[in-house]
């Protein structure tokens, strides 16, 4: 590429940034191409559809999103969690082997 097709990305995207705008590469199936395109112009519009969008797709891939914590609230919910266990562990040397 030379000088001038390289100034002429970096101002594009310089405005994009401006803008709030960035751009970045996305990996699905051919199908969805347009339906991600699509997607991605109501996204960067700061209109009323683009606040809808945005808050279905967030409560979607939140509820599919693992919580945080669930290990310990399922300890929490053993039935061992108060049963006052001796966990403390003999220290032993073990027995003689000849070799």
């Amino acid at each position: 590429m030379n000088n001038s097709q390289k100034r002429a990305i970096k101002n594009y995207r310089d405005r994009l940034s401006e803008r709030g705008l960035s751009r970045f590469e996305v990996l699905g199936r051919n199908a969805d191409r347009d339906l991600i395109r699509t997607l991605a112009r109501k996204l960067a519009d700061a209109g009323p559809d683009a606040v809808r969008i945005r808050a279905a797709l967030s409560q979607t891939v939140a509820d599919a999103l693992p919580k945080r914590g669930n290990i310990l609230a399922a300890l929490r919910r053993s039935p061992l969690a108060n049963s006052e266990l001796d966990l403390i562990r003999t220290k032993e040397t073990g027995r003689r082997v000849d070799l």
